[in-house]
């Protein structure tokens, strides 16, 4: 009679219905030879046998790959918006322009140049005055000294001793009123102003980037349509539904504030303007009185006169 074939260990073992092994057969699980339970993956990953949910190990967010990817983005937009703008200079790519918005932006730069100059040459002119101011200071006390040790010319030095020193005092107004021009304007150019441009630049390079997406969607949209450039197309679109809405948002902020600008800008030259003006005119008139209304009339407070550093002036 043939012998019978000894069974394989492997076939006595029973699993349950929920995975587990059952060892009521009575195997032995530390004999050698036999291994845990769980199962090997292709690759030779091993993973428990455990209820609940896997997680599979290139699931797991790395934080250096994410650094990468967006060094790519970052790359790759950078690539894009400069062959726009290369292409644009060499008159081979189109550009977005919305012309209205295009030559108000124009304006504001040539606007903000030409009150640079003013404010350059009022800063000057602040300079020059004090120097003159500080000048009949001293010649008045110079007068006033000679008028006490010369008897025989003390009136004539003691009227010079008092005009200078008048001269001086209306000087230090004008000065006043100068100076508070100058605040007034240095603050509506290089923060006001400046603060619109910046607005601007934002603009410039949300437009370069929305016709750089546009650009690269037109040339995919001009080739083959097929299971390969289906989801290029796709995803193209998208980011040019992006990089519109920016666009569209960035110029609508732009919009708003040079037109906030225009409306501040008037209001503050009118009553800068008035000011220089009356102030200038009231000076050379040799109208004290009506030089300090005009200070009084914008609230202008001078500091403690016949100081040796500029009058400068304080708004109330």
């Amino acid at each position: 009679m043939a012998q019978e074939s000894p069974k394989n260990s492997a076939a006595e073992i029973s699993v349950t219905s929920n995975g587990e092994v059952d060892d009521s057969h009575g195997f032995d699980s530390t004999k050698e030879g036999v291994t845990e339970a769980g199962a090997f993956q292709a690759g030779g990953q091993r993973t428990q046998a455990k209820s609940g949910p896997v997680i599979l190990a290139d699931e797991i967010k790395n934080p250096a790959m994410e650094k990468l990817e967006l060094v790519r983005k970052w790359s790759l937009n950078t690539y894009k918006c400069t062959r726009q703008i290369i292409s644009e200079k060499l008159g081979r790519g189109s550009r977005t322009v919305d012309l209205e918005l295009e030559a108000q932006i124009d304006i504001l730069r040539d606007n903000k140049k030409k009150y640079e100059n003013i404010l350059r040459l009022a800063q000057t002119l602040s300079t020059q005055l004090f120097q003159m101011v500080h000048t009949q200071r001293q010649l008045g006390d110079a007068f006033a000294d000679l008028s006490l040790k010369s008897l025989e010319l003390h009136e004539e030095f003691g009227y010079n001793a008092d005009t200078q020193k008048l001269l001086a005092k209306n000087g230090e107004t004008l000065l006043g009123a100068i100076n508070f021009f100058i605040a007034s304007v240095n603050t509506l150019v290089n923060k006001t102003i400046e603060d619109t441009l910046m607005t601007v630049k934002q603009y410039e390079s949300a437009r370069i980037e929305y016709d750089a997406y546009r650009t690269d969607l037109e040339e995919l949209n001009l080739g083959p349509r097929d299971a390969n450039t289906l989801p290029k197309i796709e995803q193209s679109q998208l980011l040019f539904q992006a990089h519109k809405e920016k666009y569209d948002k960035m110029r609508n902020d732009v919009s708003i504030k040079l037109k906030f600008l225009e409306e501040n800008k008037v209001k503050v030259l009118h009553n800068q303007l008035v000011l220089f003006h009356n102030a200038i005119a009231a000076y050379f008139a040799g109208n004290q009185k009506q030089l300090e209304q005009t200070l009084k009339q914008f609230h202008i407070k001078l500091k403690t006169p016949g100081m040796e550093a500029p009058s400068w002036l304080e708004e109330q």
